[in-house]
């Protein structure tokens, strides 16, 4: 699998500003916060949806990144970690560009020192469980937003924006 590319040069303000149609973004609610050490990310959409059990999690960040982001649909729990400082290293030495989790995280200082980008709701220090349940590159609704396996995410300090396609 190649590398997909995007400029790391982008605003999701400009983009927007490019975009006003509507049609062509989607905007993420400004409810996530910055845990790794890249602020700023962008690549293709690749999806779990877990609820509380990270073992799918586990599975994708151990695989080949190739430049895109995980979304991980947690269903927005606030009671448990989806992804602690190992997955965390694990991804960023895996070439995945960044990881959304609409769930909470631990070892802060852990993620903080991984080289890519990490947005989630909160920190949380409790584990999660090992059900092996959840489902793969499935569409998911992150905070009321649809997000598809191949959709492009783009990150920074002004928000999260997603579109169907790499935008330029």
């Amino acid at each position: 699998m190649t590398t997909p590319t995007a400029s790391a040069d982008f605003s999701t303000c400009d983009l927007c500003d490019a975009h006003r149609d509507g049609q062509t973004l989607r905007v993420l609610p400004p409810v996530f916060r910055d845990y790794g050490a890249r602020r700023r990310f962008s690549g293709p959409v690749s999806t779990v949806k877990c609820f509380e059990d990270n073992s799918l999690v586990k599975e994708a960040v151990e695989s080949a990144g190739a430049g895109r982001v995980l979304v991980v649909d947690g269903g927005g729990s606030l009671r448990r970690a989806l992804l602690g400082g190992n997955l965390g290293a694990a991804a960023a030495r895996n070439g995945w560009a960044g990881v959304v989790v609409d769930g909470c995280i631990r070892d802060v200082a852990e993620l903080a020192a991984c080289d890519i980008g990490i947005r989630a709701l909160a920190a949380m220090p409790l584990p999660p469980v090992k059900r092996s349940e959840g489902q793969r590159d499935v569409p998911v609704q992150v905070q009321g937003v649809w997000l598809r396996p191949g959709d492009w995410l783009y990150a920074d300090a002004d928000g999260t924006i997603v579109a169907e396609k790499a935008l330029a």
